[in-house]
């Protein structure tokens, strides 16, 4: 389950409309509610997409490459989902997204990259999940329980969240997500 690069898995959930690509940071039980109730809510909801802030910073136009570090950025804001939900697998989710543009306000006063939506993310809207692999389990635990301290600034901290930076995260089709929750 590799994925396309982070933008590409899918043609977006509202072609009559204008939409925007958004990487939502996730735990296991998120992907449960997603499953059981329709939508991950309720709004507003934090999430990361390319903001005019996230194109400044990296300095490319290349539309994949700044996809790719939004994703990066729910990425390790997963993490501190993990630290802050003990029952959820030590695995880091991001739910890639296509949501209406009118519900997605930038927040990049917060840090790069970062939205918030002000509607639910409906099954509709999710073009793929993106998971850790059962391999990163111990590191993904490791990192999730640095993560506070590394975004204070603790260099040994920082050192165990790269290193779950270090697993890509494979890729899953929406029909795919009862079979991932099964392997959790």
């Amino acid at each position: 389950h590799r994925p396309p690069a982070p933008g590409t898995s899918r043609r977006p959930a509202h072609p009559d409309r204008s939409a925007v690509r958004v990487y939502l940071p996730a735990t296991s039980n998120t992907l449960r509610v997603l499953l059981e109730v329709g939508e991950v809510g309720p709004a507003p909801l934090t999430a990361f997409a390319v903001t005019p802030e996230l194109r400044e910073w990296y300095l490319d136009d290349d539309l994949e490459a700044l996809e790719y570090a939004a994703f990066e950025q729910a990425a390790r804001a997963a993490l501190r989902l993990l630290d802050a939900d003990g029952t959820a697998a030590r695995r880091r989710v991001v739910i890639a997204a296509d949501v209406p543009d009118r519900s997605v306000a930038v927040r990049d006063d917060l840090d790069r990259g970062v939205v918030h939506l002000a509607a639910p993310v409906r099954m509709a809207d999710v073009a793929a999940v993106h998971a850790d692999d059962a391999e990163a389990t111990a590191t993904v635990a490791a990192a999730a329980a640095a993560i506070v301290a590394a975004d204070l600034g603790d260099a040994d901290s920082q050192d165990a969240v790269d290193d779950a930076a270090g697993y890509e995260l494979a890729w899953y089709a929406t029909q795919e997500i009862p079979a991932l929750l099964a392997g959790f």
